[in-house]
């Protein structure tokens, strides 16, 4: 209601008067309060009829106010037909579901009980009905498979709602208000759901069970007996990974027991699938995670400390401020059997974070010690770390290939723990060198992103990573290094499964360089100084100024999917040495090597919270850390268009640090008086190496007319040697391309290509085979007006232009006649043309007689729309780090 209020005056329609509810408790309704504050005339009304009649004083006090439209986006009261009715324009209700379906109280409740695949809301002209109003307009969503009542209310509901609400009002404003009567075909009434009606019946398929579970959450809850007493379930989720290992726990009326994992209970349905679920809640209110049911033994209690006490004092302050209804907060106080709700567990766990030194809670935490006694010793023992000292649980999805047993994590790491996305959806990540399905990894949602990052702002402002000296943090990102080191094959073989990278290659590069990187890094951590600058005495004083280099906070990383773990030791190495902590998303299409390296940062002895990967999409968490309050830094790896939406939301929600590595379209320019074999081996790897999937690869090769068809006739016949196939097979040269749309898009690349006039002198077609593989491709006679002279490929396709004899300052023309500016390349025997050539060059890197030779030492970036900010090199820790400068009087 407030947000629906604030939104109308906004749009400038005039409130008139807000009917609300007495206070409850001694608070007052936020809706009132804002009211008042505006100067809106607000009304407090117990009830609006008496015996079936509208009360008298209610009825004047209500057309005292003149309203021309009634506008109840959530009501708790019945209002008199006569009240309905008065305004000129009626009055208008939302309803949490797609009308007719789902009238009455629990809407939301039902739509998940009851399975369904849309959800939606309607907002639609009240008449006397319940809820059977002419429709005004009504929006939908699909409803995920683990989505609760909240998420479904957060996501959807209540945003897209508060829109729909203004919306209605602008449409009813304008004359162009429809209303469509409802159907009768397909009305249903479901009337609230209580205690006694919510016990769990077992005999129903998994999705039925986790459907019950979901739509009762958290009011009233979904129960069973366990043990003689009432036992109700929280936090459902259908497992589609195998069932781990657990103890047996028998079940009231359950014909198979359920299991209590690490993770939580594992429930079956009588169709033999499962679900599990995280928290239980006994009859006495006290709620623990289900993976704790067999625990034995109470906790002891804790003495405070006189610091821990003055916290216990500051939170005892926020519980009366919370609880202004209760006069004095005991330690037998119980947070919820005192009137809070969630939203008051929201506001809690805000304000312990403000006045606590920054002390992260979970809204969990709350729930589970909901007393006053046993929330100081939750609070407590999270200061003192005691919580902390988790014994890392992971689990793999395991596989046999390239003689050796690979074991891949396949859940979001946060907060130094393996866990399942919040929602618990999962996705498909796909081995193109043959389309099937590697495993299901979590689907980091919105709460996700928002958990690693606090996890991150606490282990950077609150733990032993913030108070750590430099030659430490060097320890650990060597030790973390000699990791990656022991275990290369195994890495190796992951990206090769996930990234179709030749597994030789990727020995070499792929993982050779990242620990290389990190060992690089290592080093530059005690060595990062500020300076002393002398500046004007005010005599007689004295004065010294000097710099500090300080770490940024935490850094969001987003990273691609051509190099997975190079670009992620590229970026997080510098981020580290420099002293942030990190949230990074891996590419969506290649997470495998992310999750394992989070693996090995554990056993390298990073503390918790300091390195967080969330694999996902984009759209969804790559969106919400560029639009992070708590994050200082963003760096990406990604296209031009992806790289400029980045870069406006940092600038908008708090104008976060940015550096940005996007799309390029490197030219490589091959003089007549260049080593020939040399130049037609470099130039092969300059576009073919990786299968084309290169930041650098060169876009365009330009070739002195002399020499073009000899060059041209020289690239085919090797290209004809090189071998297409498995990229476990130590003698293949070429594997597949790393995912199926981007196979589509360099196909689609080619027609164009020879649409356009271009000569395709071969390959330009799919491999005839299982997987994601591509013919390598040379297009020649590609003009400078071509698509393909334009625009980079990602591929494997050579694009040649030739260039008149001599003509140097003709074909540097052509070649910076680009927006990107990431790499460029020259081969010529003649020192001084080289020279030129590479100070004209508009580009962040020039190779000469070479290409491809990038070194951790020597920086790396471009220039115009390929981005901005360095990696590697000793400029890369400067994207990381921010400069103070100190000046004293002595």
């Amino acid at each position: 209601c407030l947000q629906v209020y604030s939104h109308l005056r906004k749009e400038g329609h005039r409130v008139v008067g807000v009917f609300t509810v007495p206070d409850k408790d001694g608070k007052a309704d936020p809706l009132a309060l804002a009211a008042e504050k505006d100067g809106t005339p607000v009304f407090k009304l117990p009830k609006w009829r008496v015996k079936g009649k509208t009360i008298k004083e209610v009825a004047e006090a209500y057309r005292s106010v003149g309203a021309e439209l009634n506008v109840l986006p959530f009501c708790t009261q019945f209002i008199p037909m006569d009240i309905i009715d008065s305004p000129k324009h009626g009055s208008i209700i939302y309803h949490p579901s797609i009308l007719p379906r789902h009238r009455g109280a629990s809407a939301i409740n039902w739509t998940l009980i009851m399975g369904d695949k849309k959800a939606g809301f309607s907002v639609f002209w009240a008449d006397d009905g319940l809820d059977t109003g002419p429709i005004l307009l009504q929006r939908s969503c699909d409803v995920e498979p683990n989505d609760t009542v909240d998420a479904l209310y957060n996501r959807f509901l209540f945003p897209e709602g508060i829109k729909a609400m203004v919306e209605a009002v602008q449409l009813i404003a304008d004359g162009k208000a429809p209303r469509i009567p409802q159907p009768e075909e397909g009305a249903t009434y479901e009337g609230i759901q209580k205690k006694e009606n919510a016990e769990i019946s077992w005999d129903q398929s998994a999705e039925v069970l986790h459907n019950w579970i979901r739509g009762h959450d958290k009011v009233p809850g979904a129960w069973t007996e366990i043990n003689g007493q009432m036992v109700t379930f929280y936090g459902s989720t259908l497992l589609n990974s195998s069932v781990p290992p657990g103890e047996p726990l028998e079940i009231k009326g359950a014909k198979k027991p359920g299991l209590v994992t690490k993770n939580g209970l594992v429930l079956f349905g009588n169709d033999g699938k499962a679900l599990m679920v995280r928290n239980l809640q006994f009859e006495d209110g006290k709620m623990i995670p289900a993976s704790q049911y067999f625990s034995t033994g109470e906790t002891s209690v804790v003495e405070l400390t006189a610091e821990e006490v003055k916290v216990a004092e500051t939170i005892k302050v926020i519980w009366a401020g919370i609880l202004s209804n209760v006069p004095i907060i005991e330690d037998s106080t119980d947070f919820f059997k005192s009137g809070a709700s969630s939203m008051d567990v929201a506001r809690l766990v805000e304000e312990i974070r403000q006045k606590c030194g920054g002390l992260q809670l979970q809204n969990e935490d709350v729930y589970m010690a909901t007393k006053f006694e046993d929330f100081i010793q939750k609070v407590v023992r999270k200061l003192r770390g005691e919580d902390q000292e988790v014994e890392l649980v992971v689990d793999y999805i395991s596989k046999e290939v390239n003689e050796m047993m690979v074991k891949m994590p396949y859940q979001c790491f946060i907060n130094g723990q393996f866990t399942d996305a919040d929602d618990g959806k999962t996705y498909d990540t796909i081995n193109p060198t043959d389309g099937s399905t590697i495993c299901k990894v979590s689907y980091a949602s919105l709460a996700d992103v928002d958990k690693a990052v606090a996890a991150a702002k606490d282990a950077f402002e609150n733990g032993e990573w913030g108070r750590m000296n430099a030659r430490e943090r060097g320890r650990l990102m060597y030790r973390l290094a000699d990791l990656l080191e022991e275990n290369q094959e195994e890495l190796a073989t992951i990206e090769a499964l996930d990234s179709g990278a030749v597994y030789t290659l990727a020995l070499k590069t792929h993982i050779g360089m990242s620990v290389q990187t990190f060992r690089y890094f290592a080093g530059w951590c005690d060595k990062i100084q500020g300076s002393t600058i002398p500046i004007n005495q005010a005599r007689p004083n004295r004065n010294l100024t000097f710099t500090k280099k300080e770490p940024l906070g935490v850094c969001a990383i987003i990273i691609p999917w051509n190099y997975p773990l190079m670009m992620l030791a590229w970026k997080s190495a510098a981020c580290l040495a420099a002293g942030n902590t990190l949230v990074l998303k891996p590419a969506q299409v290649t997470p495998l090597t992310a999750l394992k390296f989070a693996e090995l940062s554990v056993k390298a002895g990073f503390p918790k919270g300091v390195i967080n990967i969330i694999p996902g999409s984009g759209g969804i968490a790559g969106q919400r850390l560029s639009e992070h309050p708590d994050i200082r830094k963003l760096g990406f790896t990604g296209s031009t268009p992806i790289g400029k939406q980045i870069m406006k939301s940092c600038a908008v929600s708090n104008l976060k640090k940015v550096s940005l590595e996007l799309g390029g379209k490197s030219p490589l320019i091959i003089f007549n008086d260049c080593e020939l074999d040399k130049a037609v081996r470099m130039g092969m790897g300059a576009v073919f190496f990786n299968k084309g999937e290169n930041c650098i690869a060169a876009g365009r090769l330009f070739v002195e007319e002399s020499i073009h068809d000899e060059f041209v006739t020289r690239v085919v016949e090797e290209i004809k040697k090189m071998k297409i196939g498995d990229p476990l097979d130590r003698s293949t040269d070429h594997g597949p391309q790393n995912h199926k749309a981007h196979l589509e898009k360099l196909l689609q690349y080619c027609e164009t290509g020879v649409k356009e006039g271009a000569t395709l002198v071969y390959g330009g077609r799919q491999v005839q085979r299982p997987g994601f593989f591509m013919e390598p491709t040379v297009f020649t006679d590609v003009e400078d007006y071509m698509y393909l002279a334009k625009e980079e490929s990602f591929g494997p396709i050579m694009v040649i232009s030739k260039f008149q004899n001599g003509d140097i300052d003709g074909v540097l023309q052509r070649a910076n006649s680009t927006e990107y500016g990431l790499a460029s390349g020259v081969f010529t025997r003649d020192i001084n043309k080289a020279m030129y050539v590479s100070e004209k060059l508009e580009a962040g890197t020039v190779f000469i007689n070479t290409y491809n030779k990038t070194d951790v030492a020597a920086p790396f970036g471009g220039v115009k729309q390929s981005g901005f900010g360095k990696d590697l090199g000793e400029e890369a820790l400067n994207e990381y780090l921010k400069t103070k400068t100190v000046t004293l009087e002595y």
